[in-house]
């Protein structure tokens, strides 16, 4: 699956729920879901600066393609990131860096979030594609 085939999957799955309530259920939901991160990976350098809860976001390169793995104290941050790995992992890093994310606009995600939590989702996006420019970087060494 692309990463425009998993965005449209999100896409349908959060149109099927007309009320804001079931989507941060859903993302509630989907946070749960979300494999925790060690806790050695709990440290200040893997935290994500701008976001109001503690979000932590770490990545490897395994074979070519990045493995992310993510938390947060919070649950519907732990549900916004949970989305994000969802998207962005087993990815090479060119294909994070150049994923266009449509899924937060298309779902609502955005504009149904406090300005601190928008903040803390662009933070995520910024650090995840750093993460990939890194690696990138490394590999073009």
């Amino acid at each position: 699956m692309t990463i425009n085939d998993i965005q449209d999957q999100i896409i349908e799955e959060f149109t099927m729920f007309d009320d804001w309530m079931d989507r941060y259920q859903q993302l509630i939901d989907l946070g749960n879901d979300l494999t925790p991160i060690d806790e050695n990976k709990r440290t200040e350098q893997h935290l994500i600066k701008g976001c109001q809860s503690k979000v932590w976001v770490d990545a490897e390169l395994v074979d070519g393609r990045l493995h992310f793995v993510a938390d947060s104290d919070a649950i519907i941050t732990k549900g916004i990131v949970a989305l994000l790995v969802r998207v962005l992992n087993e990815r090479t890093p060119k294909e994070v860096i150049d994923a266009d994310l449509y899924f937060i606009d298309k779902i609502g995600l955005k504009e149904n979030l406090s300005p601190t939590r928008s903040n803390g989702l662009i933070a995520m996006i910024k650090q995840m594609k750093l993460y990939a420019l890194a690696y990138q970087a490394k590999q073009n060494g």
